[in-house]
């Protein structure tokens, strides 16, 4: 259960709560979630199948993947056992159990229709996904997709699925969320190439009211002083149209490009301003916290 602070129409605050899921991975207390559950929360509260609750408090979230991980003031805790999501098949039984609707530990059946699905919901992708056919509902986020073994090989992301399409069920497969993690509770961040930029799709639309020269990209909407972008001559309103030889057509083909490459490569980049198309090159830095 989480609470957090929401407006009303006089701007006036008020405390709303939400329920979600969560997958116990140790004895110490660390809790896996999805990212959206926990985002923006006040407070935090694990409530146990036997009713037990304890508060909880952030270790680190990851927006990219949709991933955080929370930990309980509580010791001794039975935990889950992590499977290998790379073993499954399309037509496998699976079962998704979660808080589903706010209303206690529920478990739905289904089978695996596809795998390595991305997705892209309010403008961001999310990929390595197993889609099922198992009902996922609000309050299901972040619990645990297991196999006929009981072992978790997905973690369920009720905000992939709540797109309208009835029986296309998503959940992050665990194989890939396994290094997320990790990196979530040894420092609370997930450490990436950086290229220091801020992004947004060029689209006809776009480059019609920025009055931008071409219609694909990715829009560069702020640039951090003294990255990797910076020292590399790029600036506010340029269109990266190529990154290490690839065509970019969004913004999401240019973060990929990014998450592909390693700390410390030297990058060439191919931009648009105005009418002339540049080129230059940067050296990707670690990304650096998200609180700094």
């Amino acid at each position: 259960m989480t609470e957090m602070v929401g407006y009303d129409l006089f701007n006036q605050a008020y405390t709303q709560e939400a329920a979600g899921s969560g997958i116990i991975l140790d004895a110490a207390g660390y809790i896996v979630t999805n990212n959206h559950v926990v985002e923006g929360a006040q407070e935090i509260q694990v409530e146990l199948a036997d009713g037990t609750t304890y508060p909880a408090t952030i270790v680190g979230t990851d927006s990219l993947t949709d991933l955080a991980v929370i930990r309980a003031e509580a010791t001794g805790l039975a935990h889950a056992q992590l499977g290998e999501s790379h073993k499954l098949e399309v037509g496998e039984w699976v079962v998704a159990i979660g808080n589903a609707l706010g209303e206690g530990i529920s478990a739905s059946e289904g089978i695996v229709s596809r795998l390595d699905v991305s997705i892209t919901v309010s403008g961001s992708t999310l990929r390595d996904l197993i889609q099922i056919t198992a009902a996922i509902n609000p309050g299901n986020s972040g619990g645990p997709l297991v196999n006929m073994a009981g072992e978790v090989i997905g973690i369920n992301s009720v905000k992939v699925a709540s797109i309208g399409v009835e029986g296309m069920s998503y959940a992050i497969a665990i194989d890939g969320a396994r290094e997320i993690i990790q990196s979530l509770v040894n420092q609370g961040y997930v450490t990436r190439p950086w290229l220091g930029v801020s992004l947004y799709n060029v689209d006809r639309f776009t480059a019609a009211i920025n009055d931008l020269s071409v219609d694909t990209g990715a829009l560069v909407v702020e640039v951090t002083s003294g990255g990797p972008a910076d020292s590399a001559g790029i600036a506010k309103g340029d269109v990266i149209v190529e990154f290490n030889g690839t065509k970019i057509a969004s913004s999401d083909d240019l973060l990929q490009g990014i998450i592909k490459s390693s700390v410390g490569d030297s990058v060439s980049i191919t931009y648009v301003r105005g009418n002339d198309r540049l080129a230059t090159t940067a050296q990707l830095r670690e990304s650096p916290p998200p609180w700094d």
